[in-house]
């Protein structure tokens, strides 16, 4: 009887979706932010940085609405087309769910909580269309209704009013409609808003506080004022100098003054009337929520490069409290012997982060290219960089300076790095399959041999403790320890795979292997045989795995984004981690054995608690 398998505890999550409209909320107990992650809402204290996760969806989280008085919190998904996508119901408090609501197709577009609870109104994607009026307390849809007219495009904005529960507005592309509900019948009833001759794209609508009005962010840049009671536009502005790239997002102020964030990633105060801007800043990347603590003495800012702001409204000032990978990030590895710190590579920067704050120490940009690959010296005086132009960049750890480029290092990208223990030479894996090794001296970095085996690209590779010999794991289906002191191929293991990832065992008489079979391979160093054969995931491929310094366990990911720690003797899964929503690219296991990191393809990187294995 195997034994029964555990959950990994899931400690931090650096990581912010920044691309999800309004998805940065700022809870009305003023103590707590909540911003989706891939398939988790992450609800995250202000003041200790301590995070909480809400596990439920299998898809990414596409919005989230917080009620009024803070007690439910909702959030909608994305689904496969022509599937159910669903909405979850969660208690703010006891952070549990209460209900699954699912009625949407494809994709649950924006969600609004009525103001004293009763309704919850959701708004399905383009595939769907429809709008539908849910009762909280009773768990139940009171009616769904086509979003929009034939005759316009689709709706993508649902607002509750400030006062009275029976009604909302629903905008869109040139589209904007005042809806009323009929309880008694189980109907709503929809009237459209005429703007006069402005067609207009809308990006956000916020209510007064009385009702009276309600106003929209186009865009085309500009705002627009609407009388709720005879649905009729009766402002606009600004009339000359529009926002550039359209109005975003939209704050009202007591003051009657407002805030707006446009795509071009400027926040600025506005005066109520005419929208001249009195004040403004400018944030990295599009904004694409803006979120008020309390009365709206502080404000927080998130942009679609993934990166969160606090401003003070006295000030004016940003400050930057969470940045994150907005694309996907492809390696990661910790420097030698020390577990607080680690550096991830993706796109276009490699970032080196502090674990027990989460927060970014150092970014190194280098634009319009690629990073596959780093590795940290083990000296600790350079991180080396592979990048897709087929060449080799050497940064300082501590300031990010460049020390050395080498120059067409591989024909079609560098696709895999590693150093040697005496930090003398570097290994290097191509895309056209060539492994290179290149001797670094003070002021020279000479091509010392090429090795030409493998016919495809080199994904992995690692050097035995004595720098003698290394191994080099490629997509032709072919794992090669070369000797690399008489440069010449020692072994070589062939399997029905593209291979992804290998590790050498602490002791170095045993390699394991991964890649796109799925299974697990224990090969013989000495003679290339396989030793055994083990089902390392039920779908998609391994890419990436690492040993612990003893060699009793190891953990591999891949794209059926669990973390899996297993046991190496017994060859069986001790814990699984639920948490990606993307494909898990590589991870590592601190050398402290403290943590687990993890990365993956949608830019998160999650940190794991090593489990008590005693």
């Amino acid at each position: 009887m195997a034994a029964e398998v555990r959950s990994l505890e899931l400690r931090t999550a650096i990581g912010f979706n920044g691309h999800v409209p309004f998805g940065l909320i700022c809870h009305p107990n003023k103590q707590h932010m909540l911003y989706p992650l891939g398939c988790t809402v992450v609800i995250q204290d202000l003041d200790s940085k301590k995070q909480v996760f809400l596990h439920g969806h299998t898809d990414n989280v596409s919005c989230i609405a917080v009620s009024r008085d803070g007690v439910y919190v909702a959030s909608g998904e994305v689904a496969f087309m022509g599937f159910k996508a669903d909405i979850i119901l969660w208690h703010f408090q006891r952070k549990e769910l209460l209900a699954r609501l699912s009625l949407h197709k494809g994709r649950v577009e924006g969600l609004a909580f009525s103001p004293n609870n009763l309704y919850l109104i959701s708004l399905g994607g383009q595939d769907d269309g429809s709008v539908v009026v849910w009762h909280v307390d009773q768990r139940e849809a009171i009616c769904r209704s086509p979003a929009s007219a034939q005759t316009s495009g689709n709706a993508t904005i649902v607002v509750c009013s400030s006062c009275r529960d029976e009604m909302f507005v629903t905008a869109g592309n040139n589209t904007v409609r005042v809806w009323e509900l009929d309880l008694p019948n189980r109907r709503i009833h929809p009237a459209e808003c005429r703007t006069g001759r402005l067609r207009r794209v809308i990006t956000c609508v916020k209510m007064a506080d009385d009702d009276s009005y309600f106003y929209i962010g186009t865009s085309s840049g500009d705002v627009l004022k609407i009388n709720t009671n005879n649905k009729l536009m009766t402002d606009f502005g600004p009339r000359k100098k529009m926002f550039s790239l359209g109005v975003t997002t939209l704050v009202l102020l007591k003051t009657g003054n407002a805030i707006v964030g446009t795509g071009e990633g400027i926040v600025a105060l506005c005066k109520g009337s005419g929208y001249q801007v009195m004040k403004k800043i400018q944030v990295q990347g599009g904004v694409t929520s803006l979120t008020c603590r309390g009365q709206g003495h502080q404000f927080f800012v998130g942009t679609n490069k993934c990166q969160i702001y606090r401003v003070n409204y006295t000030e004016f000032k940003e400050e930057l409290i969470a940045a994150c990978h907005n694309e996907a990030v492809h390696d990661i590895v910790f420097p030698f012997g020390i577990s607080d710190l680690f550096a991830t590579c993706s796109g276009n920067d490699i970032r080196v982060w502090h674990t027990p704050e989460n927060r970014e120490l150092l970014r190194i940009v280098i634009p319009n290219v690629t990073c596959h690959a780093i590795e940290i010296m083990r000296d600790g005086k350079s991180i080396i960089s592979a990048w897709n132009d087929g060449t080799i960049r050497a940064f300082t750890p501590e300031t990010g300076q460049p020390m050395y480029v080498v120059n067409h290092a591989h024909s079609l990208g560098v696709m895999a790095i590693a150093a040697t223990n005496d930090c003398k030479r570097i290994i290097s894996g191509g895309g056209e399959g060539q492994v290179r090794v290149w001797e670094i001296r003070e002021m020279t970095q000479k091509l010392a041999e090429v090795l030409k085996e493998h016919v495809s690209a080199v994904s992995c590779i690692k050097v035995k403790k004595d720098d003698q010999e290394c191994v080099t794991a490629s997509l032709d289906g072919t794992c090669i320890i070369w000797d690399i002191v008489r440069f010449v191929r020692k072994q070589m293991f062939l399997a029905n795979t593209l291979f992804k990832c290998v590790c050498y065992h602490p002791e170095e008489y045993q390699v394991i292997t991964s890649g796109t079979d799925r299974k697990i391979g224990y090969w013989e160093v000495f003679d290339g045989s396989v030793i055994r054969e083990v089902e390392g995931s039920a779908s998609g491929s391994i890419n990436g795995m690492d040993i612990t310094s003893d060699g009793a366990f190891f953990v591999t990911g891949g794209e059926d984004r669990l973390v899996k720690l297993w046991d190496y003797k017994g060859g069986a899964v001790t814990h699984v981690g639920v948490g990606h929503s993307g494909n898990i690219t590589r991870l590592k296991i601190c050398p402290g054995k403290k943590n687990i990191v993890s990365v993956s393809a949608d830019g998160a990187i999650l940190l794991w608690k090593y489990p008590d294995l005693h």
